[in-house]
């Protein structure tokens, strides 16, 4: 994929806001992952509202960049928080939700291939 990813980020006391928008992809996720550290390294964070309503495409390079959020601020009892994702992003979270991700596909790039074709089919209404 070479579409982009922006990323703002707001604060509000321990809370942070982060908008994504664009594509989070294995050529985008390493902008996240920058954007995102010193809001996970700082110990005054214990909340994290990942605002995916503009995000149009996540890859399972995407989805680690999110769990990895996760694992950190839920080392420390804080929480992340996912909002208003656009349809085809909520069904790779459900689906990863029902079936941990490492037991569905053998690489990286056949997950990327199965969600890429999965998130088409939402857009296009053939969703089952």
């Amino acid at each position: 994929m070479t579409d982009d990813l922006r990323i703002s980020i707001e604060v509000s006391g321990p809370k942070r806001t982060c908008r994504l928008a664009g594509h989070l992809d294995t050529h985008t996720y390493q902008s996240a992952d920058s954007e995102l550290e010193p809001v996970l390294a700082d110990p005054s964070v214990n909340l994290l509202v990942l605002d995916l309503s503009d995000l149009e495409y996540i890859s399972s390079a995407g989805l680690r960049t999110v769990f990895r959020a996760r694992k950190s601020l839920g080392s420390r009892g804080g929480k992340v928080l996912v909002a208003n994702p656009q349809p085809q992003i909520r069904k790779v979270f459900d689906l990863v939700k029902a079936v941990p991700f490492s037991e569905i596909f053998s690489s990286t790039a056949e997950a990327d291939a199965y969600l890429d074709a999965m998130q088409k089919r939402v857009l296009s209404g053939d969703d089952d």
